[in-house]
């Protein structure tokens, strides 16, 4: 979903909200001092059941738990709502909560999503996520993240989904459009947040997310963040090369040149599960993995095309940004199966057509197990290896 880039201070939306008097105003900024005094850090976990990370994050008054995917790449937070059609048995109960209001019309934030439509209960829209079609209208209310509440906070209520892609608990929006998390709270996180994701077969919440910029890394390697006008959600970084092993692969730099018109780039996504590269990348990279194979055979499995039933002994692949090189060991790049002993590069080409076709994505497997601070304020991403898993 695209929609405009105009940031709203979170005291506003809560004023347009509520209509809140003086009195009330004075509350909310004791609320956001007190907030950005504290040291908000989520657990995250690998939800295998719905192929995400998630994040336990309590709606409404009082307080509804759910288990909400994290999306750097998505704006708006989706909350499946009651009487949602299509949606799974957990739902936010909106009746329930007594701080609960939908969102009007004329509000600014209908604005800020793309299409909006005007119904009975307010600003409705729809938008696309993955082979899902997602159907809600705006909605605020208070969002708890570690015992921090969030008052006011605006969210897409779905009402009905179809497909099977949006996830079973909602949607934690994380990218950079004004309706994301940190665009409706500068005042508080100051357009700061880091993550650190624990491996798929990790058992519990090891990993976390930091809101603000207090306790996170300092001696951290950084790259510069690029906007894309097309595209405005997305975390563009300037990628470079790669290397294999001590070699860099030939790759012709249009497959990594950043287009802002286009949409054309490289991007972290915690969305997408395994790195895709536009083919004029990924096939050099494949074939020199293959080349360092020596006479193995190789096979496919899945969505993988360069499998081993030996042992794999390629030592690095290091994607090398602007400023900063990011050199990632095996269990970043190799996927062994389940059952028996294939071995496969977790890499894969992106397909022809469609808007992806001219993005390289870094997925959340080659993220695992880093420390990954995105500063919007200082316009630049960090990686550093952190074990969280």
């Amino acid at each position: 979903m695209r929609i405009p880039l105009f940031p709203l201070p979170l005291l506003f939306l809560i004023s347009v909200a509520h209509g809140v008097s003086d009195r009330e105003q004075d509350s909310t900024l004791q609320i956001i001092h007190s907030l950005a005094a504290a040291r908000p850090i989520i657990p995250i976990a690998w939800g295998s059941q719905v192929g995400a990370y998630v994040v336990k994050v309590n709606v409404g008054t009082p307080t509804q738990p759910l288990l909400m995917a994290v999306g750097t790449s998505s704006d708006a937070s989706l909350v499946p709502c009651d009487k949602c059609s299509g949606c799974s048995s957990t739902t936010f109960d909106s009746t329930k909560s007594s701080t609960f209001n939908t969102i009007a019309c004329g509000s600014p934030q209908c604005s800020q999503v793309l299409n909006p439509t005007c119904g009975r209960i307010g600003c409705g829209f729809s938008q696309i996520y993955g082979n899902s079609n997602v159907t809600a209208n705006l909605a605020g209310d208070t969002l708890t993240l570690a015992d921090n509440p969030i008052p006011g906070f605006t969210f897409g209520c779905v009402r009905s989904t179809t497909g099977t892609s949006l996830p079973a608990q909602g949607l934690l929006g994380l990218g950079r459009g004004p309706l994301s998390l940190i665009s409706q709270t500068p005042t508080v996180y100051q357009s700061t947040f880091s993550y650190c994701l624990p491996t798929y077969k990790s058992s519990g919440f090891t990993g976390s997310l930091k809101l603000g910029p207090k306790f996170q890394p300092v001696h951290i390697k950084s790259t510069p963040l690029l906007k894309s006008h097309r595209r405005p959600s997305l975390y563009y970084v300037n990628l470079i090369a790669i290397r294999v092993g001590i070699n860099i692969v030939n790759i012709p730099p249009s497959a990594f040149a950043f287009n802002p018109d286009t949409g054309a780039g490289t991007i972290f996504d915690t969305g997408v599960q395994f790195t895709t590269l536009v083919k004029p990348a990924y096939v050099p990279v494949r074939d020199e993995f293959r080349r360092r194979m020596g006479n193995a055979t190789v096979s496919s499995l899945g969505g993988f095309d360069t499998c081993y039933t030996v042992p794999v002994t390629i030592p690095s692949i290091t994607f090398m940004f602007t400023g900063m090189n990011v050199t990632l060991p095996p269990d970043n790049f190799l996927i062994r199966s389940t059952y028996g002993s294939t071995t496969c590069l977790a890499m894969a080409a992106e397909s022809d057509g469609g808007v992806n076709s001219v993005l390289n994505v870094i997925g959340s497997f080659q993220q695992q197990n880093h420390r990954i601070l995105i500063e919007e304020s200082k316009s630049r991403l960090s990686v550093a290896r952190e074990p969280c898993s």
